[in-house]
């Protein structure tokens, strides 16, 4: 692939004590990627020498001063150096100098995205408790991307193994989010899960929509919620040209869609309905998507990792999987332009 159609993607550190630098420099060590993109680090060098010698890939270490210089090798990890911590961070400790690190690589990668210098950004996980320490009081990645990108509406796509979900509400309690089961919010997550099926290069996609209460709420005995708001927001989905059925019953939606291949994606009412069917098919590869964003965001679907960063051995498949769906999306992304 010529380099003009690889896209440039961004990939941001993480907490620096964790695990992110050592899965970057594993997954950076297969010279399969630079056949379909551009990598790029935004990161601090130091903290990624120490990493790239902890894993001992191979690769050099290259600060670059120009995006546009980087990416280009199999041979060096390139990385835009953002000089921000000591190379002797002590590794597994929750340390504010680390999460306020971690919060100014997605602000930087957010800056690339938005200016279209880069085509998407990939994160590897950062640490809630130090970021929040360091200065910056966000939920995760997500609330961090939509508040500097203005985004207000957005939702989380997990994709792995056979199954894609995404969700009406993430992390809030389970009370909080059956009162966020909303007409204007599930016909809204419907759109995001059509446009992001699109862009996943699935033309005509087919939405299931599963219920909130068991069996669908059985005609109202176990609950409202479908009567008053889902089958109204599917109801109006389907009249604006959307493929979507439902609501299915949470308990046999995902055998249909990931084992049955009846339908492409799964809208979830809250957060564990989706997790826990991703997690027990592709615990170790899923990925996870910021869809309703301006630009392309993947990231790993595991935190930290604590007990195995500084030893090398932190499993870097998922974050494989997240650099790889990136670079499908972002060349969809261009060449639908």
């Amino acid at each position: 692939m010529a380099q003009a159609n690889k896209p440039m993607l961004g990939i941001t550190m993480g907490d620096a004590t964790g695990c992110g630098p050592e899965i970057i420099a594993k997954s950076l060590a297969n010279r399969s990627f630079y056949n379909i993109c551009r990598p790029v680090v935004i990161g601090d060098a130091g903290i990624m020498r120490r990493a790239a010698s902890i894993t001992q890939m191979g690769q050099t270490i290259r600060s670059v001063d120009s995006i546009n210089d980087a990416g280009l090798s199999a041979e060096f990890i390139d990385i835009l150096d953002m000089a921000n911590l000591p190379e002797d961070l002590p590794f597994a400790k929750v340390d504010a100098r680390a999460g306020k690190a971690a919060y100014e690589y997605v602000a930087k990668a957010v800056e690339l995205a938005s200016q279209q210098i880069i085509d998407a950004i990939v994160t590897a996980p950062l640490h809630k408790e130090a970021m929040n320490l360091g200065g910056y009081h966000f939920a995760g990645h997500t609330e961090i991307l939509a508040h500097l990108s203005g985004t207000k509406h957005y939702a989380m796509m997990l994709v792995g193994g056979p199954l894609r979900v995404i969700h009406v509400s993430t992390h809030v309690s389970l009370r909080e989010a059956c009162d966020r089961v909303k007409k204007e919010r599930v016909l809204r997550v419907i759109e995001l899960a059509h446009n992001s099926c699109r862009l996943l290069g699935i033309e005509q996609p087919a939405i299931a929509v599963a219920g909130l209460n068991p069996h669908s709420g059985e005609g109202g005995l176990f609950g409202r919620e479908e009567i008053d708001e889902i089958i109204p927001a599917i109801e109006k989905a389907q009249l604006q040209g959307f493929n979507v059925v439902g609501p299915i019953a949470p308990d046999t939606v995902f055998y249909r869609t990931a084992l049955k291949q009846h339908f492409d994606i799964v809208v979830c009412m809250y957060h564990d309905q989706g997790h826990i069917p991703m997690k027990v098919l592709a615990f170790e590869t899923g990925v996870n998507v910021t869809v309703g964003l301006p630009f392309i965001r993947t990231s790993v679907d595991h935190g930290t990792a604590f007990g195995k960063a500084g030893k090398g051995t932190a499993d870097h498949r998922s974050l494989n999987e997240a650099i790889h769906l990136a670079a499908r999306m972002a060349r969809n992304k261009m060449q639908s332009k």
